[in-house]
């Protein structure tokens, strides 16, 4: 049965946010296939806020593409002739949302996403908190927060990204999604693989391992929405069709 409790947005703003930023900004843990998991207890930082950042872009070029953090790591890449593309717009016109389905140990179960205004709560369950709802692709992009100080109350949380409204072009967006932990390098995860016509991603899946805080690489693409990663991943929450309120 879903815990669904509507906490609202409360007195949150810009600023109260900003004091808990964290993480260490002098190193960078990319996941990936091969390279998939990364102990948060380990690296001392299954305390205070996790912070999960959201960015993307609306205005996309292949070639923008190309000559931003992959060039500086294959410099060879940018003199490769690129593929024939076919022509359209420049403009990518999408609504990236982030989002996160919890499972607490005592067996309350929901989600904290933009859509129905379901922001969470950060010192009460379920211990995640998201800060608002982007639908621009401005600099600041999307942020929820964890309080792992209440990390034994927490089984798992599924942090994915699903396209609200607009193309569904996961590779054109520029997505990124950003752990900064309390202690350690931050954790980055690209969401730049070519899914056509895929509407949701799982990005990662934060896990309490006999007391251990694992984060594991997921990025797993779905064409529909929350109700198929929920069955994916075996929830068992209860989904409606909801829209936003139009800007």
């Amino acid at each position: 049965m879903a815990f669904w409790s509507n906490w609202g947005r409360g007195n949150w703003g810009r600023s109260a946010w900003r004091q808990f930023d964290s993480g260490d900004a002098s190193g960078v843990v990319e996941l990936t296939k091969r390279n998939a998991s990364i102990s948060l207890t380990k690296q001392g930082a299954a305390t205070g806020n996790l912070r999960i950042n959201l960015s993307w872009q609306m205005r996309t070029s292949d070639f923008n593409s190309r000559a931003g953090r992959g060039s500086l790591r294959h410099p060879l890449r940018m003199f490769k002739p690129e593929p024939v593309q076919a022509q359209g717009p420049a403009m990518v016109n999408v609504d990236l949302d982030l989002a996160v389905m919890y499972e607490l140990k005592d067996g309350a179960k929901g989600v904290v996403q933009p859509l129905g205004e379901f922001f969470g709560a950060l010192n009460e369950a379920p211990y995640v908190k998201l800060s608002g709802d982007d639908r621009f692709g401005s600099g600041s992009g999307e942020t929820v927060y964890v309080n792992m100080d209440h990390k034994d109350d927490i089984k798992r949380l599924l942090v994915f990204v699903y396209i609200y409204d607009g193309t569904p072009a996961f590779d054109r967006t520029h997505g990124l999604v950003t752990l900064y932990p309390s202690n350690g390098p931050r954790v980055e995860i690209p969401l730049d693989e070519r899914a056509p016509q895929a509407r949701s991603c799982a990005v990662v899946l934060i896990e309490n391992v006999k007391g251990e805080m694992v984060v594991r690489r997921e990025v797993k693409y779905v064409y529909g929405f929350q109700a198929e990663l929920d069955r994916l991943y075996g929830w068992g929450l209860q989904w409606g069709r909801g829209y936003k309120s139009k800007v």
